[in-house]
């Protein structure tokens, strides 16, 4: 097959006409067709039906798209790469993280490392952690940041960091009078739940369990920035990991320490037996100094003066909930 032939016949496909494909590539009709031809001819297949001078893509057509579509995407992410090889060299660093600490902490992260980063092109992919692993896997990922609940079979994993849950209120809300909610205030209120099957849940579910209260859920959601969103939108309360509480804190919500100890835990993963690029080892830095810090803001902002306690931990702990 020739090269140019595939290409001339994705123009037509895509721009729906002979006519305009030729005015797109510089081209006259009759070379389209010509060119088209040539493809039928050596694929052994009819693509086209010529009715009344215009053409109608087969069924065969429409399977071929598809895989020269295949092609083309590769083709342009291989351009990509070498564009950002141009630019950067091998100075090019993919991270991966689920959205709990992609969405808005990452992004302090690397505002805390801008002469780092400036010599450094970052591809920051935000997905859940399941694909997050599939990608360090996969060797598609230099850094990558997951929820405890993920297997870590294959790759290397060190704890960044505990962290342990907040409450999260609309403005006004009754409960934002009070010093520190307990699992009975909660269950007085529609509650934002993260999905059951979520092991922050489960913690959940023990602790309302011991204190015989049930909560009363009125959503299920995947990500704390939905539960965030749902009760910035006055569909309820919620339980919610404080590193994105951080990011709505100048978002309309009150946060309040809750009583018991709820905790999240974020390990960092790597490919297995790479050592990891400078870059990384400056950014793992920077993500703990960066959680102290908004800990330290979050603390402030729900103290009212009193002693919040910690929010966060670097260690491992022992009986946590």
């Amino acid at each position: 097959m020739l090269s140019r032939e595939i290409e001339i016949f994705r123009v037509v496909m895509t721009t729906g006409s002979a006519t305009k494909a030729a005015r797109l590539m510089n081209l006259t009709q009759p070379a389209i067709s010509q060119s088209l031809r040539r493809l039928e001819h050596s694929a052994g297949l009819a693509l086209f039906q010529r009715t009344g001078g215009k053409l109608q893509p087969t069924p065969e057509a429409r399977v071929l798209l598809a895989e020269v579509e295949r092609h083309f995407v590769g083709m342009e992410v291989i351009e990509q790469r070498l564009r950002s090889l141009r630019q950067f060299g091998v100075g090019r660093i993919r991270v991966a993280s689920f959205p709990g600490i992609g969405v808005g902490f990452l992004p302090r992260v690397l505002a805390d490392l801008t002469p780092e980063r400036e010599r450094t092109l970052v591809s920051l992919q935000i997905m859940g952690s399941q694909d997050v692993r599939k990608r360090i896997l996969s060797n598609e990922a230099e850094l990558g940041v997951v929820a405890d609940d993920v297997s870590t079979s294959g790759i290397e994993a060190t704890l960044f960091a505990h962290y342990f849950g907040v409450v999260a209120l609309p403005a006004g809300h009754a409960l934002a009078r009070h010093k520190r909610v307990t699992p009975a205030m909660l269950a007085k209120y529609p509650f934002i739940a993260l999905n059951p099957e979520d092991s922050v849940s489960l913690r959940l579910d023990r602790i309302c369990r011991q204190h015989g209260v049930e909560l009363r859920t009125v959503v299920e959601c995947p990500f704390t920035i939905s539960q965030c969103e749902l009760v910035r939108n006055k569909v309820g309360i919620a339980l919610v990991n404080p590193i994105t509480a951080c990011d709505y804190l100048h978002a309309g919500l009150v946060f309040r320490p809750f009583s018991e100890r709820l905790t999240y835990t974020s390990l960092t993963v790597q490919p297995a037996g790479q050592p990891a690029p400078s870059f990384i080892r400056q950014m793992l830095g920077a993500m703990r100094k960066r959680l102290e810090a908004d800990m330290l803001m979050l603390s402030a902002a729900m103290s009212g003066g009193d002693s919040v306690g910690p929010l966060h931990s670097f260690h491992p702990l022992t009986g946590a909930s």
